[in-house]
């Protein structure tokens, strides 16, 4: 068993606790080296890189309505934080720095939040709909992701079953970011607007887009262990040269995570000791000799079994 915590041996010590993350979380980034994305533009830039747009209703949470509501409103208090935000070469964005103090004006409104093992409503609950759907953006250009963070549990039914799995980017100010860098030559900006009850998510940069990006899961299982059913899956992508046709394959990472919400009927969970199947693990890319080395590590029954392609590599640079 597990030890608990101070704070939650003694939960009245919490907020001291919170104030205390979040003024080293942030004196962090004050003395970090970092440059990082604080300017907004009202003037969008030219060109679209990838978008999508999503609901922010889903009747099927299980929970009272109204907290959907009250997400769609705390959204819309952030967004006003991240819309027209521009990043520059060099530069580094932090969405908690990004819609820090975004409710200053407009409080937020109590949603749905993983508190410890449970949901239920929190003051500014909801704004992983929003980092969600940033992660997804940024996984569509070459921005590189600093800092990104999965759900260790998910106990909401999906709004869309088709979703893929390892998608999420969970954030808990003090403690937890979505960080991405811009280490490209060119001008990055972030536009998020409503329409109706949909959030509609762009990439904007200041020159056209030269690659096309894939994301799958080449893998997804369900695991039965110690009465949990545990999902876990591989995010792969797939990035093509708009202009040459080449094409390169990645294995970004394993995702795992806890699943409370009852599974579709006839999905397959397997129980844990028949749950060792080969998977990739871990990819490393290597630079070298004018080659784009990747090597994928595979973990069959806990043996390392290296596969390595190598590819000319692309000399465009926009994502």
């Amino acid at each position: 068993m597990s030890r608990k915590r101070i704070t939650e041996l003694f939960p009245w010590l919490l907020p001291l606790r919170q104030v205390q993350r979040r003024i080293f979380f942030y004196a962090g980034m004050r003395f970090d080296r970092n440059t990082y994305a604080r300017t907004q533009r009202k003037t969008l830039l030219p060109s679209e890189i990838f978008a999508k747009t999503e609901p922010m209703i889903n009747p099927d949470s299980g929970y009272d309505i109204r907290y959907q509501y009250n997400k769609v409103h705390n959204l819309q208090v952030a967004a006003a934080k991240l819309h027209g935000l521009v990043i520059r070469p060099g530069e580094t964005f932090s969405f908690c720095l990004a819609i820090k103090d975004a409710d200053r004006e407009t409080p937020y409104k109590d949603g749905l939040s993983l508190v410890g093992n449970e949901i239920k409503g929190e003051y500014g609950g909801g704004l992983c709909q929003l980092s969600n759907l940033l992660y997804w953006l940024f996984l569509h250009t070459q921005l590189t992701i600093v800092e990104r963070h999965g759900h260790g549990t998910e106990a909401v039914t999906p709004a869309d079953p088709d979703m893929l799995a390892g998608i999420d980017a969970t954030i808990a100010e003090g403690w937890l970011d979505l960080k991405v860098r811009n280490e490209t030559s060119h001008v990055y900006q972030l536009s998020v607007t409503f329409d109706g009850d949909d959030i509609c998510g762009k990439i904007l940069a200041d020159t056209d887009r030269c690659f096309d990006y894939e994301l799958y899961n080449p893998s997804k299982k369900y695991i039965r262990q110690n009465g949990q059913v545990i999902e876990k899956s591989i995010l792969a992508r797939r990035r093509t040269n708009r202009f040459s046709g080449q094409t390169v394959e990645e294995i970004l990472y394993t995702n795992t995570c806890i699943i409370e919400y009852p599974l579709s009927p006839g999905t397959e969970v397997i129980e844990s000791e028949d749950a060792d199947a080969g998977e990739a693990d871990v990819t490393e890319i290597l630079f070298t000799e004018g080659l784009i080395v990747i090597r994928y590590y595979l973990a069959l029954r806990g043996a390392e079994n290296g596969v390595t392609v190598m590819v000319t590599p692309f000399f465009c640079v926009q994502g």
